[in-house]
Formats: C-alpha cells, sequence, structure tokens
C-alpha cells in the first residue's frame, strides 16, 4: 500500500520568478513609456501605429493605443519575472534589478520594435508602416526608460 503527500503552497508560483510582480511592475513601466511615447516621441505612435497592429484604425477607440501599450507592457513585465526566475542572481538587490532592467528594455527595443513591429506593420497593411529595421533614438530611450522602471518596481514589488 503506497501513500501521497500533497502540499499547498501559499502562494502562486510559476517556479519563474513572481509573475504578479512582472505584471505590475510591467505596468509602471508602460506608464513611464507611454508618458514619454506622449510627450517625447511624435505621433502618431499611440494613435495610429501601436492600434493598426492589431486592425484598429482611429477614431476606433481614441484611448485603444494606451490599452494595448499597458497589455505589452504586462506581458513584457511577466517575461522580465521568468528571466530572473531562471536567473535569481539577477534580481538580488534594487542596483542589480535596475541594470537588468536596463539591458531587457534595450533588448525588446532591438527584438520587438526594430525587427519585429515594423514586419508586422507591413503584413497587416498598417497605413504607419516604419523601416526596417526601425532604429530611433527616441524609441531606445524610451524602451531604456521601461526597462529601467520595470527593474526597480521589481525589485520593489518582488516577494
Amino acid at each position: 500500500m503506497s501513500t501521497e503527500t500533497t502540499t499547498t503552497a501559499a502562494g502562486v508560483s510559476t517556479g519563474t520568478g513572481d509573475w504578479r510582480a512582472g505584471v505590475g511592475s510591467g505596468l509602471v513601466g508602460s506608464v513611464v513609456f507611454g508618458l514619454v511615447m506622449t510627450y517625447v516621441i511624435p505621433a502618431p505612435l499611440l494613435e495610429v501605429v501601436i492600434p493598426s497592429m492589431y486592425g484598429l484604425a482611429p477614431p476606433a477607440a481614441p484611448f485603444a493605443g494606451w490599452v494595448i501599450h499597458m497589455a505589452h507592457g504586462a506581458v513584457l513585465g511577466v517575461g522580465f519575472a521568468a528571466l530572473v526566475g531562471l536567473r535569481p542572481s539577477a534580481g538580488e538587490g534594487a542596483a542589480k534589478s535596475l541594470g537588468v532592467g536596463a539591458a531587457y528594455g534595450l533588448a525588446v527595443w532591438v527584438a520587438l520594435a526594430v525587427i519585429v513591429m515594423p514586419i508586422w506593420l507591413s503584413a497587416v497593411g498598417s497605413p504607419a508602416n516604419p523601416p526596417l529595421p526601425n532604429v530611433g533614438a527616441l524609441s531606445a530611450a524610451g524602451h531604456l526608460a521601461y526597462g529601467v522602471v520595470l527593474g526597480g518596481a521589481y525589485a520593489g514589488l518582488a516577494d
């Protein structure tokens, strides 16, 4: 006769970092980056480009770009949590988490904004299709700000 023992964890764990802190810190970073896009990066990034990735065209919903941008930030925050979960030393301490967040923000910029977004927008026939590669200093700065805030917020929210 065999016996099985089941243990229940007090919190939700994915085994790859604190996903809730990832969502929260991703949202905080997205607000900062969204403000950069609103006040520094020339329109129509939030108004046309981001919504058109999903087939939405103005004036379908004036805040569609913000909603989509925030959702992207939350998902990318979970990715950051997974990265920290795979290498826990990357999230030890605020300074280290800020640095890893900065590197993550730049990696996201290169992979998604520079390469994936122009291909995606071309595939869906967006009226605001950037060149490939889509390299821009303001975009890099916005993604860097996202990453730094993400890393700092994650350090404060995790565990």
